[in-house]
């Protein structure tokens, strides 16, 4: 620890910290532009400069380490005059056109120059003019504006690992360029619109489209992936205008992937806002109470075994514990939250979650990637990944697809019979498992819905056994799952109780129907005379094979909750209320459970709540990952079969029926994935 004395206050700062760092710590404010707590220092921008005594000039104090004994000033004559100067040279090419940025209201340029600046220019000749520079379907520039802070620089480099951007030129022919002019094709990108403290980057989809001061906040979670990125909805009226990420260390820091930011646009379109029932093979809107007795019609006149559900992606936990609750009443164990067909269980929470936690990938010192692509599985996990193979010099191997996961990695091969050699001590890489201190294995969700997963389980166990992967201490054990709704499933039990009923079963036996947003089923597998009714938000797959449509509400226009990959519970807030005749999923369950004369005993969301929690604690502990009690039951031994990995989803963009429904995502998908995978089409 260092002794230092920030304007005559005596403060302790670690070694190794910055004079910027220490002056925070003292509750001084220091103006920056390119310095960033995320990224590396670049000290560009010279608006951190202090004064610091002994020293001849002003010190830029983001990039000086503190010392013992050092005397600081940051409100002296010396520093407002060097601020100033700063910002003097700061605007004098930048184009006086505030009325028209997507930034006003937002510009760290305004803000500090309106509290740093001296009011006046000097400068009375021409301003530089400089051409925009293209970036792809995401990400609109204006490179006058540029002050070449090279925070985007900076960010694709260091986090997302594309190394895209970079300067080019000398002086003040210093121009920030893609150098080919290609669209940015990280899954990130979006990213440098926030970092960027002026107007040069902004958003493209929402250009021009509205002001900061006229948006509503609302803060919530996203569910286009297992991460439970914490996100800002804002909105205006009864619109969704644009989602920011919420800093959060424990889980995605400050950034937010490119399709949580701008699939948001897919909630406009194909939305089911009526009830609809199909009369001579064609969908036609009617009423709820038509539609509520044709159901509960069909439901009595049913053998209640025969009554099945089946929940999709983005199901909300209260949806799926009151539909558990109405199914087991009517006489029913037809039910499942994994419509891809996985055969991982609930029988032991730690095989189920992200043991290590999202934070925790950050302690680890070996990682052992499994069946996975975390680029496009968890584009935020993906970067924390990446962050520790830069800064703590991690090392990483991957059975599986090779792919580019913007880390280098060993690829150990694309077979599972690896597996059983590391397992078994047979493998070069066993040696490197006994030796780490913190090891993790990350395995992927498609694993379990491979016919041979019962070897998966035997000997991924047998690992975590064998080196010491789960101790006291640490739980380097991780399921990277990719739908939202997995784990919160798994942990009310909303899957089988009886072993000999699976998806399949559902899908061909059942004589009525639930498809609760559940788009990825194979629908061929439905029988032509089977009553299904869909209670979604989209007109995506499963409602074209609906009897009854039942419409719901969005993630953004209604209070849920859900279980993360690392099995943290997480509620969605409602920014802006469901389109006309749309109700929350647990509402339409509900009232039909009373039609059916089934008294579930709730008449309010906070009832549904406690009710959950009373029957399962972790329900009780909101935002915090509870670690799970680990018994390993080895379990029998399997062998596997000789069928290769293959990643099942190859568009990051388009794998739900939210982003199905973007065109900003069609965009990204014609123009960075196509140029990535050459033939693929939408």
């Amino acid at each position: 620890m260092a002794k230092l004395t920030v304007n005559g206050i005596e403060i302790e700062v670690p070694n190794g910290a910055t004079v910027l760092q220490a002056c925070e710590a003292a509750g001084a404010e220091i103006p920056r532009f390119c310095y960033h707590e995320k990224l590396a220092i670049a000290g560009n921008c010279r608006m951190c400069l202090v004064e610091i005594e002994k020293s001849p000039k002003p010190v830029a104090s983001c990039a000086q380490p503190v010392a013992e004994g050092m005397i600081v000033h940051t409100d002296t004559a010396m520093v407002k005059k060097a601020r100033e100067g700063v910002m003097e040279f700061l605007l004098i090419n930048h184009p006086l056109d505030c009325p028209i940025c997507d930034q006003g209201g937002e510009c760290d340029l305004q803000d500090q120059a309106l509290k740093y600046g001296n009011g006046y220019s000097r400068f009375e000749d021409e301003k530089r003019a400089v051409v925009d520079k293209y970036m792809g379907p995401l990400i609109s520039t204006n490179m006058n504006r540029c002050i070449h802070c090279t925070r985007c620089v900076r960010f694709l480099e260091d986090v997302a690992g594309t190394n895209e951007l970079g300067a080019i030129g000398r002086g003040e022919d210093v121009e920030i360029t893609t150098y080919i002019g290609k669209a940015v094709s990280s899954e990130l990108s979006g990213n440098i619109i926030d970092l960027c403290p002026v107007g040069a980057l902004t958003a493209k989809p929402y250009e021009f489209q509205f002001r900061s001061w006229e948006l509503k906040r609302t803060n919530s979670i996203d569910v286009l992936d297992a991460v439970g990125s914490n996100i800002v909805i804002n909105s205006r009226g009864t619109e969704v205008m644009r989602i920011l990420p919420n800093p959060n260390d424990d889980i995605n820091e400050e950034w937010i992937s490119d399709k949580t930011r701008f699939a948001y646009d897919g909630l406009k379109y194909q939305r089911l806002d009526i009830p609809m029932i199909k009369k001579d093979g064609k969908l036609e809107p009617c009423d709820w109470d038509t539609a509520s007795t044709e159901i509960k019609n069909k439901i009595l006149a049913t053998n209640p075994q025969k009554v099945g559900a089946v929940a999709g992606d983005f199901t909300d936990v209260e949806t799926m514990f009151l539909a558990k609750k109405l199914l087991k009443s009517l006489g029913s164990d037809s039910y499942d939250c994994r419509q891809d067909g996985s055969l991982l269980d609930n029988s032991e929470r730690w095989f189920y979650t992200f043991g290590t936690t999202i934070s925790g990938i950050e302690k680890a010192d070996l990682c052992l990637i499994v069946g996975s692509n975390p680029r496009h599985e968890a584009a935020i996990i993906n970067a924390r990944i990446r962050k520790v193979f830069l800064h703590n010099k991690t090392q990483i191997a991957l059975i599986g697809e090779k792919v580019d996961l913007q880390y280098d990695y060993k690829h150990l091969g694309n077979n599972p019979w690896i597996l059983k050699q590391i397992a078994e001590g047979e493998h070069p890489f066993s040696e490197q498992l006994k030796t780490a201190k913190n090891p993790i294995i990350i395995v992927g969700a498609a694993v379990f819905t491979r016919p041979d997963f019962e070897a998966f389980v035997y000997y991924l166990k047998k690992m975590c056994t064998q080196f010491d992967i789960i101790r006291d201490d640490w739980n380097g054990f991780n399921i990277l799952h990719t739908s939202a709704s997995r784990v919160g499933g798994l942990d009310i039990g909303f899957i089988p109780e009886s072993k000999s009923i699976n998806i399949q079963n559902i899908l061909e036996d059942s004589k009525v129907l639930f498809l609760f947003g559940a788009d990825e089923v194979d629908l061929k597998k439905i029988p032509q005379d089977t009553f299904v009714i869909y209670q979604g938000h989209h007109g995506d797959k499963g409602a074209y094979r609906a009897d009854i449509i039942l419409p719901s509400a969005a993630y953004t226009e209604k209070d849920s909750t859900y279980v993360n990959t690392e099995g943290r519970v997480q509620r969605t807030y409602a920014a802006v209320p469901p389109p006309r005749y749309a109700k929350s999923d647990w509402e339409i369950v509900n009232a039909l459970a009373k039609l059916l004369k089934v008294d579930l005993g709730i008449n309010s969301l906070s009832e549904l709540r406690r009710a959950i929690a009373k029957e399962f604690s972790i329900f009780q502990y909101v935002d915090s990952v509870i670690p799970s009690e680990v018994k390993i039951n080895p379990g029998k031994m399997r062998e596997f079969e000789k069928d290769s990995f293959t990643n099942p989803n190859k568009n990051f963009y388009m794998s739900d029926c939210i982003s199905r429904n973007s065109k900003t995502m069609a965009q990204c998908t014609q123009e960075i994935l196509n140029k990535q995978y050459g033939n693929f089409s939408l």
